[in-house]
């Protein structure tokens, strides 16, 4: 499976022009349809990106999501998430990426993750735009899109500036659509914090070639909770009052995820997924799969590829 580290080895591998810079880009899907990949087998990159697709036809894989909503849409990508598609090469809208490094030494945008779930892989929902929002959203790429292919000498904080206003624009229809029962709740900053920690652990714990001390039981909430230096009862009390459902939810919601995402992009065998997902078992994996989803991961495989 390709696994792109940089914006520039991901342009590369889709067939398209090189970004002129390292860890930030934006494209409309048009400056794209003349020269890259229709189809693209499952694959990783390590970096963030947000899409409007205000026209095109096709199948895009995104994560477990397969089921994009008609017509006009946004969707996300986030760091080590799977991805794949099979288009026809008459896309229109745009899509923005940016490193964790862009982020890192941004003064705007440290805190994206904390305030923008939809920037967390479980989180990662595409959803439809209104109409009445559509110009709104696509004037905010057209005004990144005109300063990132300027001269400017101070065009990026400018670009910063205008990435946070889309989010801010983004959070709000993700709110109205996906989230609204956690938008309108009051939550304090430390349990939002530690809420944020603990998704955050969970998703860079799975993520490949991570380096993990012996018997580590990424299946259980009191290695997480160890990890973050407070007791299991109280890990899980501040998830489940913030959320709704438990601290192991979380890791079994996440766990379903990655299993479906591997199961429909990749031609891993059940035993390979198992022990990737650190399954003590294949047999194990199996039946955690179908007490969740009432498909074994074989019948899950069959219906993804339909």
């Amino acid at each position: 499976m390709k696994h792109f580290k940089t914006i520039s080895e991901y342009c590369r591998g889709i067939n398209i022009s090189p970004p002129r810079h390292p860890h930030f880009d934006i494209r409309s899907f048009e400056e794209n349809m003349d020269t890259v990949h229709q189809q693209m087998p499952a694959f990783r990159h390590e970096f963030y990106a947000i899409a409007i697709k205000a026209d095109g036809d096709g199948k895009v894989i995104s994560g477990q999501f397969s089921d994009f909503p008609e017509g006009t849409s946004l969707f996300f990508n986030t760091p080590f998430q799977l991805l794949s598609w099979d288009i026809i090469p008459n896309w229109k809208g745009y899509y923005i990426m940016f490193s964790q490094d862009f982020v890192t030494q941004s003064n705007v945008l440290t805190q994206i993750l904390d305030l923008f779930p939809f920037l967390k892989m479980e989180k990662s929902i595409p959803f439809n735009i209104p109409s009445g929002q559509l110009d709104k959203i696509l004037s905010i790429y057209e005004s990144i899109w005109q300063e990132y292919n300027s001269a400017a000498s101070d065009k990026f904080q400018l670009i910063e500036a205008q990435v946070f206003l889309l989010l801010i624009h983004v959070k709000r229809l993700f709110e109205e659509q996906i989230d609204s029962d956690l938008a309108e709740a009051s939550l304090k900053a430390a349990d939002l914090k530690l809420l944020s920690r603990y998704q955050t652990l969970i998703q860079t714990s799975f993520y490949p070639d991570v380096s993990l001390e012996t018997f580590a039981n990424l299946h259980s909430t009191s290695y997480y909770a160890q990890k973050l230096s407070v007791h299991p009862n109280h890990l899980n009390a501040v998830v489940k009052n913030i959320t709704g459902i438990t601290a192991l939810n979380h890791i079994h919601h996440h766990l379903l995820s990655l299993s479906k995402s591997y199961l429909a992009q990749t031609e891993w065998s059940v035993k390979e997924i198992a022990y990737t997902l650190h399954f003590e078992s294949p047999n194990n994996f199996s039946s955690f799969f179908k007490r969740n989803t009432g498909l074994t991961p074989l019948e899950y495989r069959q219906q993804a590829n339909l």
